[in-house]
């Protein structure tokens, strides 16, 4: 989905609740972004276009130094620093992240999965959440709207490893009614999270 300029919306992890902003805001304009978390409370961050240059920049290399990133932007170290670091307080970077080559380490396979609940209830969908964590293939998780409850982006050593988590976990699940699967081919398109 493409936003038009001077447009928001908000994402929802189902875990963690309401978190962040998408934005694409008008050239060179101040906007007050709200933040929200669990339970519907609100933080307001202001972003300016240098905080969105900033956040641009580190989306694209989180490696480098504050007084290369400072460059980059247009400022000095010193306020550029205070400005990462009120980005960081204020939830909108949560970290930083070396991007792995999973073939080189071993990984073959890339897959999605479509998971189909028996039973919706608030609990059920918690606990199927909560279960995601426990599963080392399961590299992201998202509660989806539509045919299936979640979708599952899985990362395995070969076809036998991802069969075998397919049969002994998913398809194991009590509340489990259907398991669909995608094995991608080849990534096409590998870039952050949001565009800013």
């Amino acid at each position: 989905m493409r936003y038009q300029q001077g447009s928001c919306g908000c994402t929802r992890n189902f875990v963690t609740g309401w978190r962040h902003i998408v934005a694409n805001p008008a050239p060179n304009s101040t906007r007050k972004f709200s933040s929200l978390t669990r339970y519907s409370s609100v933080t307001s961050v202001e972003l300016d276009a240098i905080d969105l240059k900033i956040l641009r920049e580190l989306q694209r290399d989180g490696r480098m130094t504050n007084v290369e990133l400072a460059e980059r932007v247009g400022i000095s170290a010193p306020p550029c620093l205070r400005r990462v670091r009120k980005l960081e307080e204020a939830g909108v970077i949560e970290g930083y992240h070396a991007m792995l080559n999973a073939p080189k380490l071993g990984f073959d396979l890339v897959a999605f999965c479509m998971i189909g609940l028996k039973r919706q209830s608030d609990s059920n969908l918690k606990a199927f959440a909560a279960a995601t964590a426990g599963w080392p293939l399961v590299r992201q998780a998202w509660m989806v709207s539509g045919e299936s409850d979640f979708l599952l982006h899985c990362v395995a050593r070969n076809l036998t490893e991802f069969q075998d988590f397919v049969i002994e976990v998913l398809t194991a699940d009590e509340n489990v009614d259907t398991v669909r699967t995608m094995l991608t081919i080849r990534q096409v398109k590998r870039v952050g999270l949001v565009e800013i």
